[in-house]
């Protein structure tokens, strides 16, 4: 069965190997990228390809019209070096200030944009390493409430990934929370933090 797939973030490090794998279950891919000079690695990748910015309900609700897809794929995140400079854990607040704008802001709009063309299926992503409250063991369930490290500069991104996640939950649909990744493209950096143990 092929189904019309929109990823937004199709540029990232993430989005950059989703469509691919999209594509090759033969599934109908629209990737959205932030600036017209990566149209041509979209399409490169097989995919659909437009210039979306999550931040403005109009370009999402419009990118999202004209694709006309049956699942939206939230993959939006600003962490990479060109967006958020150099990896900085000890302040968060700033290494993933534009991040948490989408996860704020783009959450919103997606749904919405969803809601306004008849989208029934919603999938975001979060992050899970911080997610575990500190009350009871080791594991966690997703019923477990999530630890917002409060009074610490994590506490701003981990409020929108609380805030993101009930919000997708709420228009029904699927929140990842995803692990740490690294690899090419990716936080190309961590060995270097793990080195210093940060």
């Amino acid at each position: 069965m092929i189904t019309r797939v929109f990823v937004a973030g199709g540029t990232g490090v993430l989005g950059r190997r989703l469509v691919p794998q999209l594509l090759v279950r033969g599934h109908r891919v629209t990737a959205t990228t932030t600036t017209a000079d990566r149209l041509g690695l979209l399409r490169g990748l097989g995919a659909d390809a437009v210039v979306m910015d999550g931040l403005d309900a109009a370009s999402v609700g419009k990118a999202v019209a004209d694709a006309r897809p049956e699942v939206i794929v939230h993959q939006m995140t600003a962490i990479s070096r060109t967006h958020a400079g150099k990896p900085d854990v000890k302040h968060p607040d700033r290494w993933f200030a534009l991040t948490n704008r989408l996860r704020r802001e783009g959450t919103d709009h997606l749904p919405a944009a969803a809601g306004a063309t008849g989208v029934s299926h919603v999938v975001a992503q979060g992050c899970a390493p911080w997610n575990g409250n500190r009350e009871g063991g080791w594991a966690k369930a997703e019923e477990d409430p999530l630890d917002v490290l409060e009074g610490t500069a994590a506490q701003a991104g981990l409020e929108t990934l609380r805030y993101a996640e009930e919000a997708v939950l709420r228009a029904g649909g699927a929140f990842l929370r995803y692990g740490a990744f690294h690899g090419p493209g990716g936080v190309d950096d961590q060995v270097e933090l793990l080195r210093k143990r940060q």
